[in-house]
């Protein structure tokens, strides 16, 4: 299975970082909370699963769920922030989507849906949902693509929230258009700076708080990098780990994800390979059943030690055009282990 993957990551990126192993190599089986059961919404392909992994509408006759941010709260308890939307108007009802916020006592979930985050304001909406804890100990949720990347704040997880403000964004001298609230994921970096990637691929960095000036610190980066795909790419999450700074950005036509890393965040990115693939079989559980989604984007991590430990997915059972509403399918977001500690081991290997 290592070496059929390795071989598919290097066949369809010759430019890559040699390594090993490919960031999809350190997913882990995903432990069964309830049971795996056929009798719950999804295709075929997502069939049997275990419907309190992450955080889903078990009976699919209300919300479609979306993004995926887990922050571990002094009450020792995992909250996620995400979108949702009724199901009953289909996939494309992400654009009227509100930003909510749940709970669990495990990781994994099950996560239970408190409801809209501020639903006194614009009624709640809120997409591209993340979210990060401040300098000053408070916590942020950010969202964009439906929100000029506004920002809510709050003392507590629980909230209430208020909303800080619009990130603002300095071209300095680059291609303003690059700096479009737009899949943002937003970071704050060993050095105490902010910085964020949106869609673009262009990296902005702020040495004046969560709200900016971010300062676009050149062109997408995604045009200098070897073997990677220069179309569709979307759903970038930023992180940092091992001494590193990492990326993982989706194409969302050819299903695939790619991994980059950087040691400063801001140049000389690296491939390092496949991400993940719908078509690889790294969504399993620990007696060897695998779910295979049609999509898996929205990616994000959660960091514990230093190294990740989790990643989740946004995750859909069928093409997105073909969810049209109480049909059957829908979407949720899904958790999965990963070895995230002996990734970062490998990296610093291969420097």
């Amino acid at each position: 299975m290592i070496l059929s993957v390795v071989a598919l990551s290097l066949i369809l990126n010759p430019g890559q970082s040699k390594m090993s192993k490919t960031l999809v190599d350190y997913f882990q089986p995903m432990p069964i909370h309830g049971h795996l059961t056929t009798d719950g919404w999804g295709a075929p392909n997502v069939q049997p699963r275990d419907p309190l992994n992450g955080l889903e509408d078990p009976t699919m006759k209300h919300w479609n769920y979306w993004d995926g941010q887990i922050i571990k709260g002094p009450d020792h308890k995992y909250h996620l922030f995400a979108s949702r939307w009724d199901q009953s108007v289909g996939h494309n009802g992400w654009f009227d989507s509100v930003a909510i916020h749940a709970v669990s006592d495990h990781p994994e979930g099950p996560y239970v849906d408190k409801g809209p985050c501020w639903p006194t304001n614009q009624g709640g909406k809120g997409h591209n949902v993340t979210a990060l804890v401040l300098p000053d100990g408070r916590y942020a949720v950010v969202v964009s693509e439906t929100r000029p990347g506004d920002v809510f704040v709050s003392n507590s997880l629980n909230g209430p929230w208020e909303q800080l403000g619009s990130i603002k964004v300095d071209a300095n001298g680059f291609n303003a258009q690059d700096g479009a609230m737009s899949n943002v994921s937003v970071m704050l970096r060993p050095d105490g700076d902010f910085e964020i990637v949106a869609r673009s691929g262009a990296i902005m960095i702020s040495k004046s708080g969560v709200l900016g000036p971010y300062k676009i610190q050149g062109p997408s980066i995604y045009p200098t990098i070897s073997g990677i795909p220069q179309h569709n790419l979307e759903d970038p999450v930023l992180w940092f780990s091992g001494g590193l700074y990492h990326i993982v950005m989706n194409c969302w036509s050819d299903r695939r994800a790619y991994h980059l890393t950087s040691t400063d965040g801001i140049t000389g990115w690296k491939n390092r390979g496949l991400a993940y693939d719908p078509t690889v079989d790294f969504v399993r559980y620990k007696n060897g059943i695998v779910n295979r989604w049609n999509k898996l984007e929205r990616p994000s991590v959660f960091i514990e030690d230093g190294h990740v430990k989790f990643f989740t997915f946004a995750v859909i059972d069928v093409p997105k055009d073909d969810e049209r509403g109480n049909d059957g399918h829908g979407s949720k977001v899904i958790i999965v282990p990963f070895d995230g500690k002996a990734l970062d081991r490998e990296l610093t290997r291969s420097e």
